[in-house]
């Protein structure tokens, strides 16, 4: 199964903010535990930063790539995951709680396996996006194969639902972030890059002053309380 998801370096875009947020809630060393890892790109961002890296993924054609960037890695479906590894320092799950069919089971067992300090780093896609809104006003509401309405999407969240979940697990948030539309991977490939730029810089200010709007995906710093 391809991955037609890639790896989001720019400004506002979720990963450069889970990186960010990482770096800053997490000492060097330690454990990181990174679910749902696709093709390890933010792994390798953050591997580095950790005394050790696991990778857990769900489509086996990424095993190659995992082991290149994790210290180990697994193909598991997460759904049926029992235990995780324990003591981690961190534990990143980027875009996976809206593919499953029983999130809450999952984030207990995450906040079981934190160590004492330890974080959860959560992003989920808003449905509350006010593209998403937009589409509802004029009748439209059409799965696709990518993006906040992705066709193998079974949950959706706003800023609200996530929050409530995430704390019913058992967790305290320490902070909210928004990622901004991506900008470069809708108009990019004829848009000159100082308007990129621009564009993205604008996004993302309007993100953080209007989260529940404009926020492409949701973003959660938590520990266990």
């Amino acid at each position: 199964m391809p991955n037609v998801y890639t790896f989001k370096d720019f400004e506002g875009s979720s990963h450069r903010i889970l990186i960010e947020l990482v770096h800053r809630y997490v000492k060097r060393g330690g454990k990181l535990v990174d679910l749902g890892a696709a093709g390890g790109e933010l792994g390798a961002a953050l591997r580095d930063h950790f005394s050790r890296t696991i990778g857990f993924e769900y489509n086996a054609d990424c095993i190659v790539t995992l082991h290149k960037h994790f210290d180990a890695a697994v193909i598991s479906d997460l759904e049926k995951v029992k235990h995780l590894p324990g003591d981690a320092d961190a534990i990143v799950i980027a875009d996976v709680l809206e593919h499953l069919r029983d999130a809450p089971t999952l984030l207990r067992s995450i906040q079981m396996a934190l160590a004492p300090g330890g974080r959860v780093f959560i992003s989920v896609p808003n449905i509350a996006n006010i593209t998403v809104r937009l589409g509802l006003l004029f009748g439209v509401f059409e799965y696709r194969d990518r993006g906040i309405l992705d066709n193998t999407h079974l949950r959706f969240y706003t800023l609200r639902t996530i929050r409530r979940e995430v704390e019913a697990a058992g967790f305290r948030i320490l902070e909210t972030r928004g990622s901004s539309v991506p900008l470069r991977l809708i108009i990019g490939s004829f848009t000159p890059e100082l308007l990129l730029r621009i564009g993205e810089k604008m996004l993302s200010i309007v993100t953080r002053l209007w989260r529940g709007l404009f926020a492409y995906q949701i973003i959660l710093v938590a520990e266990r309380k």
